[in-house]
């Protein structure tokens, strides 16, 4: 059975309720705080709920956070592949989530950012499994001088997924075109999209996109759904479902997990992206940062929806606002 091996960051997030972020120099007091794993693991958490298979290749420490780490990614079923990292605990990443639902984050680098090349020699691929890359992991310059010397020996057979995340724009443009070459998917907000191609529609940036990689791309627009762009055929719109925002946090990454977990399954990819705008809308209805709902959930969620809504070439959803890490 294919399998996603995710690459990515299992971090700690402190999460801090507030009615709106502070101004610089200012205060604000929060309502509530929470210590929650996130970051790579809200990914990883979403898939295993669908049924997928995960295992986790990114680096984990010796401390409290990163045991924290290892307790959620056991409690959701996730393999953990690499050993413990002496002397260094896993990262901290503090959420600021407002009244509103946006979210923003300091990241605190950790184990996870000691990413090597004895720790992917360690990695065994098999035809059929998705590999998932992270602009967060490229980020780090121990992991990106890893990860462009290794991927362009992964097998064909296994499908590369990469998520740019808002640091896409720090990457070096060399490591970053080599990463894009051997891609068979990218998912990005709407945003990150127009970082990567210099195109605010998100339509025309997803066509563009999907001329720099070898696969199929897809577009998050939040509340108007995604956009899908495949080899040979024009961009679609394959429109969102309306519900309450409780929480924007994690909302990316319970439409990634549920895609990639669909296609493992063979699902032709425009029913997999309205199967993942279900799931990416029951998540935001939810506080933190793994709200991704199981297969179950999504199926009971909107039957009726995820039937009606066929993908929508002529529609152009508006840009959304920058949401880092959606």
């Amino acid at each position: 059975m294919s399998r996603l091996v995710h690459l990515g960051n299992a971090v700690v997030d402190l999460v801090l309720q507030v009615p709106a972020a502070p101004e610089r120099g200012g205060d604000v007091l929060a309502r509530a705080a929470s210590e929650l794993v996130g970051g790579g693991f809200n990914v990883m958490a979403a898939a295993s709920r669908q049924g997928l298979p995960v295992v986790y290749a990114g680096m984990h420490g010796s401390g409290p956070r990163a045991a924290q780490v290892r307790a959620a990614l056991a409690a959701e079923d996730i393999a953990v592949l690499q050993p413990v990292l002496a002397d260094r605990d896993s990262g901290l990443v503090v959420t600021i989530v407002e009244d509103d639902g946006e979210r923003s984050f300091i990241t605190v680098p950790g184990a996870e950012a000691q990413l090597d090349a004895g720790a992917l020699a360690r990695v065994e691929l098999a035809g059929g499994d998705h590999l998932y890359l992270t602009g967060y992991s490229l980020a780090h310059a121990a992991n990106r001088t890893a990860l462009v010397e290794w991927l362009p020996g992964v097998g064909d057979a296994v499908v590369v997924f990469f998520d740019p995340g808002p640091l896409v724009a720090t990457l070096p443009a060399t490591d970053l075109e080599l990463v894009l070459a051997r891609c068979d998917w990218v998912s990005a907000n709407a945003a990150e999209a127009t970082t990567l191609t210099g195109l605010d529609d998100p339509v025309d940036a997803a066509r563009a996109l999907r001329r720099r990689i070898r696969g199929g791309v897809l577009v998050r627009c939040g509340p108007d759904g995604c956009v899908l762009a495949l080899h040979d055929d024009d961009p679609v719109v394959v429109p969102g479902l309306s519900v309450p925002v409780v929480d924007l946090t994690g909302a990316g990454d319970a439409h990634a997990g549920a895609f990639i977990a669909q296609l493992s399954r063979g699902v032709d990819p425009r029913a997999a992206a309205r199967w993942a705008n279900a799931a990416a809308a029951i998540a935001i209805t939810r506080r933190g940062p793994a709200t991704g709902p199981t297969y179950a959930e999504v199926a009971e969620f909107s039957p009726a929806n995820l039937r009606a809504q066929p993908a929508q070439a002529a529609a152009r959803p508006r840009p959304a606002a920058p949401r880092p890490r959606a």
